[in-house]
């Protein structure tokens, strides 16, 4: 099992960025997808998970209208598109397979003037 994070970097409050997830290894279509996200200090959080089919998505509050998740089973890719952005959004964001304790390397977001 493979999952490669990437689409981190340095943007302003209120700019966006779209992570990818780019999984292999494993039966991608029939799995639930989520985002986690730590930053300095914090524990790691559920931001946002779907479902196999994508039929069905969750987010927590603080990122609920401004974050997107969504996925792509012929690219094996899920995604997370992230709008208005704020400070607190900075963390290290990771893919993982719903169920299984699979985790990508982590991509960096850092939300600053």
């Amino acid at each position: 099992v493979q999952l490669v994070e990437s689409g981190g970097g340095l943007v302003q409050p209120g700019g966006s960025l779209r992570l990818s997830c780019a999984a292999s290894g494993f039966t991608f279509s029939t799995f639930g997808m989520s985002w986690y996200r730590q930053a300095p200090g914090k524990v790691r959080e559920l931001v946002a998970g779907i479902t196999s089919t994508g039929g069905r998505t969750d987010y927590v509050d603080s990122v609920k209208g401004r974050f997107t998740i969504s996925r792509d089973n012929a690219k094996n890719t899920v995604y997370l598109q992230m709008n208005s952005l704020k400070p607190e959004d900075t963390a290290v964001y990771y893919c993982k397979i719903t169920v299984r304790d699979y985790w990508g390397q982590g991509t960096q977001v850092t939300v600053s003037s």
